[in-house]
């Protein structure tokens, strides 16, 4: 195995060309679990620490330009306002030590459906900056990144130069299921994002599919039903049946397996109490955030 070591961003994108087999390195928290378990044996490993400027962060107007390598406890200590779908899924990422060297560009580069950044990125919609030597940048939406079990949209000569995500404009939630409470691979995942100026509803569903997938089904539902009921104006608590066919809709969405984490079925179950769970969480608090109190929208 060779070890690549760029100085500068133009250095990796040579590199990437002349060895398009090359897998990047940045935090290491996945590549180098699979090589430790003889599981992936890369003929060239490329290691992008020595370029700063992809652990670099920057706040614009209406979105947040996202380096790959920014640590998730960056994230959670200087981006909760701006990101918080993507600060809450930060704070279940494994251990303190993990999360001060892992980021969101590992999550895209391995693609597994059960990268906690995923369900927070689909919700927000996020866009995820690519480059090669060859062909420049290019931006892909989020929704067009996922391609199956751990592929992704990336040519073999790109490599991921930034993520850019909207700035949170209403409330967002993440939720995880796991086999105990830190250190833990999802059993299954959802976010949900608030987006009261379009009067829209996103989604992410991790875990629980052969890649990250969104409910649409479920999120066309409870946009017709928020706007049909005038919710967007009233503030009017959501009613149970809205809550339990969103529920219904996010858990059919599903496509899970069973394995040593859980079953299909305990899956879809789960989805489904995550989704009506986060959405009352959500719309209780865009209902505060609008000056309304539970008694008086009543």
């Amino acid at each position: 195995m060779d070890f690549l070591r760029p100085a500068s961003w133009e250095e990796a994108l040579a590199a990437k060309a002349e060895h398009p087999t090359a897998v990047p390195i940045a935090g290491g928290t996945d590549v180098m679990v699979e090589i430790n378990f003889d599981h992936r044996r890369p003929e060239y490993l490329l290691d992008l620490n020595r370029i700063g400027e992809l652990a670099q962060w920057e706040v614009g107007e209406e979105s947040v330009r996202l380096g790959p390598s920014v640590p998730y406890t960056q994230i959670m200590e200087n981006l909760r306002t701006e990101l918080p779908g993507l600060a809450l899924a930060s704070h279940t990422v494994a251990s303190p030590q993990i999360r001060n060297r892992g980021g969101v560009g590992g999550n895209l580069g391995c693609a597994s459906p059960a990268g906690d950044s995923h369900p927070a990125l689909l919700s927000s919609g996020a866009d995820v900056e690519v480059e090669s030597q060859a062909r420049g940048v290019r931006l892909i939406p989020i929704d067009e990144f996922y391609k199956g079990v751990k592929r992704n949209a990336l040519e073999a000569d790109e490599l991921i130069k930034a993520v850019h995500i909207p700035k949170a404009d209403g409330p967002q939630q993440f939720s995880k299921v796991g086999t105990r409470n830190a250190m833990v691979i999802a059993v299954c995942a959802f976010g949900l994002a608030l987006h009261p100026e379009t009067r829209t509803v996103r989604t992410g569903i991790g875990s629980a599919a052969p890649t990250p997938i969104r409910a649409k089904a479920a999120e066309e539902f409870l946009n017709a039903a928020l706007e049909e009921g005038g919710f967007w104006d009233n503030g009017k608590i959501i009613t149970p049946s809205i809550a339990k066919q969103f529920a219904t809709l996010a858990s059919g969405a599903c496509n899970p397996i069973d394995d040593v984490r859980g079953t299909a079925n305990y899956r879809r179950h789960a989805v489904g109490v995550m989704a009506r769970r986060t959405l009352m969480w959500t719309w209780e608090t865009y209902r505060g955030s609008n000056g309304r109190t539970l008694e008086g929208a009543a």
